[in-house]
């Protein structure tokens, strides 16, 4: 799918009766292992079912139901049977500017089985963004393809914000650690001190802990180190860098630290976890 991306933008409908080999000329090898785009993707699940491992956690979905996959995501299909799907990728620059905070806000999520209802609307939605993407030779085609696919983005985010709490309804606590959360998204490789995300939020190291540890039940520290580990296993799972690479991408100089971090933290070494993991 992401092999046309020519305007930043691309949906189709596919279906398969079972997963292909991983040679399979249609689906290519690529999408069989463990793999991320640079997109922000979306899979409307219309028929069938489908077995997806998503950053190490493995879901199954039944129709009808949406997943939102964020670019930094890794994820491989390992089953499906007689499934029917949508499937949008969108590039950063071609998203609504608001959509795109409320995206990066919200992942990672889970599959989201939808009410009929909701259904019904995300269904009209991707026709039109279907037809529009078929209709090239349009003057406007690339606004209105753009607008189409924005319409669809912001139902699907209506429909997976109706499932979390409202922001307005967030404690101090939960709203500080909401910002935190964005902060570390945004700095992990570079800042890795607790009291430096506390000074961007402009509060003390203290209250910065005493708000994420209440919230999520682990503390400053242990966020950012589970942060810097998820990509870690990311970048094993499907890269072929060295762990020294790895390491050094993630800011660490300090070789021998960082694999008793990932040692610490996983309770094996890093090349123990790809070899495990290895498809």
């Amino acid at each position: 799918m992401t092999d046309d991306l020519g305007t930043g933008i691309t949906i189709e409908k596919i279906a398969f009766q079972q997963l292909p080999p991983i040679d399979n000329a249609d689906t290519g090898e690529e999408d069989r292992l463990a793999h991320r785009h640079n997109t922000h993707t979306f899979h409307l699940l219309q028929q069938g079912t489908v077995a997806i491992d998503i950053d190490f956690q493995h879901y199954n979905m039944e129709p009808s139901s949406i997943i939102y996959i964020h670019p930094h995501q890794v994820h491989r299909t390992t089953a499906l049977s007689e499934i029917t799907v949508v499937s949008l990728a969108i590039t950063n620059e071609n998203l609504n500017p608001e959509y795109l905070n409320l995206l990066e806000s919200m992942a990672p999520v889970k599959p989201l089985l939808l009410p009929s209802e909701s259904f019904t609307l995300l269904d009209q939605a991707v026709s039109l963004c279907l037809n529009v993407f078929g209709r090239k030779a349009d003057k406007l085609y690339h606004s209105l393809l753009k607008d189409a696919c924005n319409a669809l983005v912001a139902l699907i985010l209506s429909v997976y914000l109706e499932q979390t709490q409202s922001t307005s309804k967030l404690s101090r606590f939960e709203l500080i650690t909401q910002a935190f959360r964005e902060h570390l998204e945004r700095n992990y490789t570079t800042v890795k001190r607790p009291a430096d995300y506390a000074q961007k939020l402009n509060i003390t190291t203290a209250y910065l802990n005493e708000c994420v540890k209440h919230t999520t039940g682990y503390s400053v520290s242990q966020q950012i180190q589970q942060r810097i580990i998820l990509e870690a296993k990311r970048l094993l799972y499907h890269s072929d860098q060295s762990v020294k690479e790895i390491a050094a991408e993630l800011g660490y100089d300090d070789y021998p630290y960082f694999c008793r971090l990932f040692t610490k933290s996983t309770g094996m070494s890093a090349l123990a976890f790809r070899t495990k993991n290895h498809y």
